[in-house]
């Protein structure tokens, strides 16, 4: 049903190594976009949170969750991981569609309820939680109910950073604004001081 670059399943078999068993399976979800080109979030997640309404298909060497109601519509997608000069992460290309990576506006900060509200849980838990390790993670952008954070200090280019802010940070915004449908990080990890490589 699925295929997957080199690069994307090299991708989650590290973060899955890096979990030290915690993170069995590769969640794909759709999460906004029209339905003639929906956008799926992918996370990392142990098979333990199985939901009712998902089914599990093989990927290439680990465990894939999708919904019933996503199936048809990935049925020969392509799984890749990009990296780009200022965000990296997976997209899901459709069969006979070409891939969409929303864009960050620049023109200035933030405002509204839902910036305040995330820019309030990145000063009062995620920063002072991460700020031992040097590292900071900044509100850019806000579009509809989808955030754009960049990484910097000790996060920039950390081998774990993506996983702390799938599996850390966006469950803590999640649970703080229940609106929120996405996490999008535009950081320049390999600009950072440890950046990421797969094996």
């Amino acid at each position: 049903m699925l295929t997957f670059t080199d690069r994307a399943r090299d991708v989650v078999r590290s973060y899955m190594n890096q979990s030290g068993g915690d993170l069995q399976a590769l969640r794909i979800a759709r999460q906004a976009g029209s339905p003639a080109a929906p956008r799926f979030e992918l996370s990392l997640v142990s098979l333990s949170e199985k939901e009712s309404g998902e089914i599990q298909v093989d990927g290439p060497g680990f465990p894939v969750l999708v919904t019933m109601g996503d199936s048809d519509r990935l049925e020969g997608a392509m799984v890749d991981f990009v990296e780009r000069v200022n965000e990296s992460g997976f997209e899901v290309q459709l069969a006979g569609s070409a891939p969409t990576a929303p864009r960050p506006r620049t023109d200035g900060e933030p405002q509204g309820d839902l910036a305040d509200r995330v820019r309030a849980v990145l000063d009062a838990q995620v920063n002072p939680a991460i700020a031992g390790h040097g590292g900071m993670i900044s509100l850019v952008d806000v579009q509809d109910t989808e955030i754009f954070v960049r990484m910097s200090g000790g996060c920039q280019g950390c081998a774990l950073s993506r996983i702390t802010l799938r599996q850390g940070v966006e469950r803590m915004l999640r649970q703080a604004v229940p609106e929120l449908t996405a996490v999008h990080d535009v950081t320049d990890h390999d600009s950072g001081m440890n950046p990421f490589s797969a094996h």
